[in-house]
């Protein structure tokens, strides 16, 4: 049976991510023996962690591993404790749930082009996810790209200072160059 990589894109993102893409073109070309999901999340957190929650659970019988980017960085991180599981973030969120105020009201999706609500409950969504210790810090690689202009790389350095890191100058929230990097996240994974 393939292992399953799920990719998880970040807020206000989709499948359509080019991230997201690379990923699965990489694997494809490749000829791993692996199934990627990149689901279309719900824009409500609550929701596209429990929507997680349910794909994880129905594919325990296989090798799974998770890539996340921004907060999907941040949900991988509570998925990869909660479950075990190998997890590679890309320039994670460590603190959504103080970022999402600037969110609070009407929001619109710029790939689905769908109308959502946001408010305090969805911060406390959040809040509830957050990961202070982790109990198998070997299953996590965080990647940073220094020019990040969304989100200060030295606080998920800080935070995630137990895990391996990779650092580099430049670069943007996007995370430029990811597709360099998909060897050795494959390896990291172990699923090349």
């Amino acid at each position: 049976m393939s292992a399953l990589l799920v990719y998880i894109h970040g807020f206000q993102s989709s499948p359509l991510s080019a991230k997201a893409q690379e990923t699965r073109c990489y694997v494809e070309n490749t000829g791993l023996d692996v199934e990627v999901a990149v689901p279309a999340l719900s824009d409500y957190p609550g929701e596209s962690y429990w929507q997680l929650q349910q794909l994880v659970h129905d594919n325990l019988q296989r090798q799974i591993a998770l890539i996340g980017s921004s907060l999907g960085g941040f949900m991988a991180t509570a998925l990869a404790e909660e479950f075990g599981l190998k997890a590679v973030l890309v320039n994670p969120s460590v603190h959504p749930y103080r970022l999402i105020d600037t969110h609070y009201g009407e929001n619109t999706n710029p790939y689905t082009g769908k109308i959502f609500y946001l408010d305090e409950g969805h911060a406390q969504e959040l809040h509830r996810l957050k990961v202070d210790g982790f109990s198998r810090s070997e299953n996590l690689l965080v990647m940073l790209q220094k020019g990040d202009e969304t989100l200060d790389y030295r606080e998920a350095a800080e935070h995630y200072c137990s895990c391996q890191q990779m650092v580099e100058e430049g670069g943007d929230h996007r995370f430029q160059g990811f597709d360099k990097h998909l060897p050795a996240i494959m390896k990291f994974l172990e699923l090349s």
